[in-house]
């Protein structure tokens, strides 16, 4: 049976019901999210946290109305592998992580690895914009970052797997390295946009839960299912994380079931 959370806001005078910027629904285990009109894009930052914390902790600590994990990280040093902006700064740099860098087959695929497709709100000449691209793509003139989060691969319009280092081949084509369980069912944290007319948009998350685990492709199908213009993933497994109200949703039973320490989330501040 089909769930589904809709949250509207009522409007008192007149007893007219308006659209809320936040619809979420839920049906076989995925979550899926729509933040719609300009305004919200107004309330999105990626933020991080110095030391490791839970999706739930980020979600008290900046009194946000809807988090999600973001860009991956190496929980051993705690340190980012995903490039992070906020208020126009990076405030993390994977060049700084020294796990990445004395990892020799790391070390070998660095270009790939630093150009990882990241999710952005681009300010263009006071308006402000969704974008999908990779970390070092040209932005449009008269456009700069407000904030961003990097993580990947690209699902949409093309699956960048080899590009972006989540999977290496060998000389025959053989699949001999695999990255953040691309080939493998798992939970997922995924981000998509589509492209309204007269210049309007919509950013769509999907938390892919433990209930229905997905592969690359299957992520990849499940973005395009839903006519999205560009989409990519943030990390997933046991960092796949949701707070919404009274939602909480967690992939794994670390930290008491709090689930895991994260270092990246995407909030939607409360104005």
């Amino acid at each position: 049976m089909k769930k589904i959370l809709t949250l509207s806001l009522l409007l008192i005078a007149g007893a007219a019901f308006a659209a809320s910027p936040i619809n979420v629904e839920y049906n076989d285990g995925i979550y899926h999210i729509v933040l719609s009109g300009d305004k919200i894009k107004k309330q999105v930052q990626f933020v991080s946290s110095p030391n490791l914390i839970t999706n739930k902790e980020a979600h008290n600590a900046r009194g946000s109305l809807l988090t999600i994990n973001a860009g991956f990280f190496d929980p051993k040093n705690q340190k980012t592998m995903s490039y992070i902006v906020n208020d126009s700064q990076t405030v993390e740099d994977p060049i700084f992580n020294e796990n990445i860098m004395t990892n020799p087959v790391l070390r070998q695929n660095m270009k790939k690895i630093l150009n990882r497709t990241e999710f952005r709100i681009l300010d263009c000449d006071s308006k402000l914009k969704y974008e999908i691209a990779q970390h070092n793509s040209k932005i449009d003139f008269l456009c700069s970052v407000e904030t961003s989060a990097q993580g990947g691969p690209q699902l949409l319009p093309n699956l960048r797997l080899e590009e972006e280092f989540f999977i290496e081949k060998d000389a025959e084509g053989n699949i001999i390295r695999e990255a953040a369980s691309v080939l493998h069912k798992t939970p997922r944290t995924l981000i998509g946009i589509k492209n309204l007319p007269e210049g309007k948009q919509e950013a769509h998350i999907f938390i892919v839960t433990n209930e229905h685990p997905m592969d690359i492709y299957e992520a990849r199908d499940l973005c395009a299912s839903y006519g999205l213009d560009s989409a990519m993933a943030f990390d997933g497994g046991s960092s796949t994380s949701f707070n919404y109200k009274k939602i909480n949703v967690v992939s794994t039973e670390d930290n008491g079931g709090t689930g895991r320490g994260l270092k990246s989330f995407m909030i939607v501040t409360k104005k």
